[in-house]
């Protein structure tokens, strides 16, 4: 696959769109602690530049899905290659994720946290992409809606590459 990445949403944009989410979260959880679950690997960079920024008590966990494998498509079938370390029971948990595709793996995940009894469970994304959902999905924090193009940067990758962009491109 040949290097070239068109420039989707600029640094300076994202820098700008995590900061509203942040500001957003800490109001909505003023005066209650809130326990981030981090879906590796791809979102580890919007986590911890989000988690920097809420200004109230932040815990966090990390979880590894896959169900894309090195394709450029999910494969629908969602594994667990790590799982949390800790119990979410009377936790409000968010789940922080990079980008939301098909729905199939964040619905998977709501639905397999939620038996774990937490005392809530929302969901925030850098990434949307509503045209590719085949499977519905409550989103309450979103970065940008995204048209159905594969991207890179910024956490996301393709075949291990291009996570280090600080940007979100196009393949």
């Amino acid at each position: 696959m040949a290097d070239n990445i068109k420039v989707l949403i600029s640094e300076e944009q994202i820098n700008k769109r995590i900061k509203e989410l942040a500001e957003q979260i800490s109001i909505d959880y003023a005066g209650r602690s809130v326990h981030l679950i981090c879906i590796l690997k791809g979102s580890a960079f919007f986590c911890c530049d989000l988690a920097k920024l809420i200004t109230v008590p932040v815990t966090m966990d990390f979880m590894s899905v896959s169900s894309y494998g090195d394709e450029k498509v999910s494969s629908g079938r969602v594994r667990i290659l790590k799982d949390l370390d800790e119990s979410i029971q009377d936790k409000d948990v968010l789940i922080v994720e990079d980008i939301i595709d098909s729905g199939r793996t964040l619905s998977y995940l709501t639905d397999l946290l939620a038996t774990r009894s937490p005392r809530s469970l929302n969901i925030c994304t850098l990434l949307d992409k509503p045209e590719r959902r085949v499977t519905d999905v409550y989103v309450k924090y979103v970065g940008f809606e995204i048209p159905d193009e594969f991207v890179v940067g910024y956490g996301l990758d393709y075949q291990q590459k291009y996570r280090n962009l600080p940007f979100v491109g196009v393949i």
